[in-house]
C-alpha cells in the first residue's frame, strides 16, 4: 500500500452501499489484518463465542511470522514511538468513517492492543496489560493470558483478572474460564470463578445452568450441590430433565440424600418419570426411604435394568420375593400370542416381499374381535418410548395402548411387558426358560426380542430353535438372535446363512447373517465377505472389505485350497502385491 489515502478510498468504495463494517474483507482478509486496520473486535469476532479468543490468540502467533508489520510493536505499546503503518491506515479509515458516521466510527487503538495481547513477544503482552485495564472488552484476552506460560505475563494478568473479574463478568466468561482451565496453568481462572459464583446468590447462577456449553452446566450444578444453591426439587428437575449423564448423576445422587419420610411428589415424581435410568433408578431407591416402598413393585418390569435391579432391592426389603411376580407374569400368555406354545416356532419372513409367512407348525389363526393382529412387515406392537413398556393392542386397529410411566402388567394381563421377561432372566433359575420359550412366538416385538435376550442371560440357547428369529419381521428380535447364535455360528448351516445376505432380504436379517458367517469356520468368513465386496449398501461394504483383510487361512484349512485362491484373486484391490502373495503363500495357493 504506497498510498494511505488510497487505501482509505478503496475502503470508503466498499462502503458506498452502506453495508456492516465486517464486510471490509477486499483490503483486510484475515482476522489479524482487519484488527490492524482499526475494525472492532465485535465486528470482527464473535465476542460470544469462547474458541473465538483461543483462535486470535494462535492466529495473531502465526501471522507474525508471515507478516510481522500488522502487530504493534514494544515501542508503540509503550508510547514511546510514532504512528505504524498500521495505525496510518486505521486513522484514514476511521476519518472516512466519521465523515459517514459516528456509528462507523473504527477504533484505533483496542484492536491494536488486542493484538499486543496476543504478540509472541512476551514482553509485548506484558507491556499490553498495563494499557488493557482501559477496555473493559478485553477482559477476555486477560482470561487467555491468565494461563500465559510467561511468569512476568501471567502473575500481572492473574491480578488484573481478580480485580476485573464481577458476578455480571464471572457468567458472562464462565465460558472461556472453564475452556483455558483445560491449560496446564489454567487452574487459577477456574478457582477465581467459583470464588466469585460463590459468593453470589444461588439465583445468579440461572444462565450457568441453562447454558448450551456443557461443561458450564457441569460446573455450575457442581459449585450449586456443594453450596446447595438448589432445592431438592429442583435437584429431581435437573436430574429428568438434563441431557448430560454427568449432571443426572450428581444431580440424582443429591437430591436422593435429601430424601425422607416427609418428601412430597414434587421431589419423588420427576425422577419416577424421568426418560433416563439414572434419576428413574435414584427415584425407585427413595421410594423405601420415603416410606413407599410399595410403589417400587411396578417398576419390576422397567425398560432399564439399573431400574429393574433397584425394583428388585427395594420390594425385597417388604419381604416380598420378586421370582414369582415375574414368573406369573411371563405365564399369563393370552390367546393371541401365535405360534406353537411348545416349541415357540415364530412366524419366518419372506424374502421377496419381507411379510410374516406363517409358521408351518402352530400356524396362525385369524384373530377374533378384540384380539390382537398379525403386524404389518418390519412393524409390530412397540415399546412407548417413555418407559420401554410393552403397550396393549387396540382391537380394532392392533395398535397399541400406552400404560402410564413405571406400570407394570395386572394380573390377568395377555400381553406381559418386555421388562417382565428379561427381568425373569436376570433373578431367576434355568428351569425358567421353559416360561420363556412360548413368548418367542409373541406378536409383541419387543416381548420376543427380551424372551431372546433371556434365554440367552440363563444360557439355555438351542441354536435350531432360535435360528428361525434370523427371519423375524422385527429387527430387534433379529438382533438379539444373532447376538444368541453368536457363539453356536459354526453349528449354523452356511449355506442357509449365505442365502440370507443377498439383497433381497432386509437390512438387519443380512447384517446378522454376516455377523454370524465372520464367526465360522475356516473357508466360509472369507466366502461370506466377498459375496459383499460389490453390495451397495456403503457399510456392509465396508465391513466386508475390513473382513477380508483380517482372514488368515486358520489351522486346519486343507493347504492348496483352489477356492481360496479363487476368492483371494476377487480381492486383489484390498491389498499390495507383497500382502497378497503373502496371504496365497499362508494357505497354500499361488506358488
Amino acid at each position: 500500500m504506497e498510498d494511505v489515502d488510497d487505501v482509505a478510498e478503496s475502503v470508503g468504495a466498499q462502503r458506498a452501499s452502506g453495508g456492516p463494517l465486517r464486510e471490509v474483507r477486499a483490503v483486510t482478509e484475515s482476522t489479524v489484518e482487519r484488527l490492524a486496520s482499526g475494525v472492532p473486535l465485535r465486528d470482527v469476532l464473535d465476542v460470544g463465542e469462547p474458541g473465538s479468543w483461543t483462535d486470535l490468540d494462535v492466529e495473531v502467533r502465526a501471522s507474525a511470522r508471515y507478516r510481522p508489520d500488522l502487530l504493534p510493536g514494544l515501542a508503540w505499546v509503550e508510547g514511546r514511538s510514532g504512528p505504524t503503518v498500521s495505525s496510518l491506515i486505521a486513522a484514514a479509515v476511521g476519518r472516512l468513517r466519521r465523515e459517514r458516521g459516528a456509528e462507523f466510527a473504527v477504533e484505533s487503538v483496542g484492536p491494536s492492543l488486542a493484538l499486543a495481547l496476543c504478540h509472541p513477544d512476551g514482553r509485548v503482552r506484558a507491556a499490553a496489560l498495563t494499557r488493557a485495564r482501559e477496555y473493559p472488552d478485553l477482559l477476555p484476552l486477560i482470561v487467555v493470558r491468565a494461563a500465559d506460560w510467561a511468569e512476568p505475563v501471567r502473575e500481572p494478568a492473574r491480578e488484573l483478572l481478580r480485580d476485573a473479574l464481577d458476578v455480571d463478568a464471572a457468567i458472562a466468561l464462565a465460558p472461556l474460564i472453564l475452556l483455558v482451565g483445560r491449560r496446564d496453568r489454567g487452574d487459577f481462572g477456574v478457582r477465581l470463578l467459583g470464588e466469585v459464583l460463590r459468593r453470589a446468590p444461588g439465583e445468579r447462577l440461572g444462565p450457568l445452568y441453562g447454558s448450551a456449553d456443557r461443561t458450564v452446566r457441569r460446573f455450575a450444578h457442581r459449585l450449586a450441590v456443594a453450596e446447595g444453591f438448589l432445592s431438592p426439587a429442583e435437584l429431581a428437575f435437573a436430574a429428568a430433565r438434563d441431557g448430560d449423564a454427568v449432571i443426572q448423576d450428581l444431580c440424582a445422587e443429591a437430591a436422593l440424600k435429601t430424601v425422607s419420610g416427609d418428601v412430597g411428589d414434587d421431589v419423588l415424581r420427576p425422577l419416577l418419570t424421568a426418560r433416563n435410568p439414572r434419576a428413574r433408578s435414584c427415584g425407585v431407591t427413595a421410594l423405601r426411604r420415603a416410606g413407599r416402598a410399595a410403589e417400587a413393585e411396578r417398576f419390576l418390569t422397567d425398560r432399564s435394568a439399573v431400574v429393574r435391579a433397584c425394583a428388585r432391592y427395594v420390594v425385597r426389603q417388604l419381604g416380598t420375593d420378586p421370582l414369582p411376580l415375574y414368573r406369573a407374569w411371563c405365564s399369563e400368555l393370552g390367546p393371541e400370542a401365535d405360534g406353537n406354545r411348545e416349541t415357540g416356532q415364530a412366524w419366518e419372513l419372506k424374502p421377496e416381499t419381507g411379510q410374516a409367512r406363517e409358521p408351518e407348525t402352530g400356524q396362525a389363526r385369524e384373530p377374533e374381535p378384540g384380539q390382537a393382529r398379525e403386524p404389518e412387515a418390519g412393524q409390530g406392537w412397540e415399546p412407548k418410548p417413555e418407559t420401554g413398556q410393552a403397550r396393549e393392542p387396540k382391537p380394532e386397529t392392533g395398535q397399541a395402548l400406552e400404560p402410564e410411566a413405571g406400570q407394570g402388567p395386572k394380573p390377568g394381563s395377555r400381553v406381559p411387558a418386555p421388562g417382565a421377561v428379561i427381568g425373569l432372566a436376570e433373578c431367576g433359575e434355568r428351569a425358567d426358560a421353559v416360561l420363556l420359550w412360548p413368548l418367542l412366538a409373541h406378536p409383541v416385538p419387543a416381548v420376543r426380542a427380551r424372551a431372546v435376550a433371556g434365554l440367552r442371560l440363563l444360557d439355555v440357547v438351542d441354536a435350531g430353535r432360535l435360528r428361525p428369529l434370523l427371519a423375524d419381521p422385527a429387527p430387534g428380535v433379529v438382533r438379539e438372535a444373532g447376538l444368541a447364535l453368536l457363539p453356536s455360528a459354526q453349528e449354523l448351516p452356511s449355506d442357509w446363512l449365505m442365502e440370507r445376505l443377498g439383497e433381497r432380504w432386509p437390512r438387519y436379517v443380512r447384517v446378522a447373517a454376516f455377523r454370524l458367517l465372520s464367526a465360522g469356520a475356516g473357508i466360509v468368513p472369507l466366502r461370506a465377505a466377498v459375496e459383499l465386496l460389490e453390495d451397495p449398501d456403503p457399510k456392509l461394504r465396508g465391513w466386508a472389505e475390513q473382513a477380508v483383510q483380517r482372514w488368515h487361512p486358520p489351522a486346519g484349512l486343507p493347504s492348496g485350497d483352489t477356492e481360496v485362491e479363487t476368492l483371494l484373486d476377487r480381492c486383489t484391490h484390498l491389498f499390495s502385491s507383497y500382502v497378497l502373495r503373502r496371504r496365497k503363500w499362508e494357505a497354500g495357493v499361488g506358488r
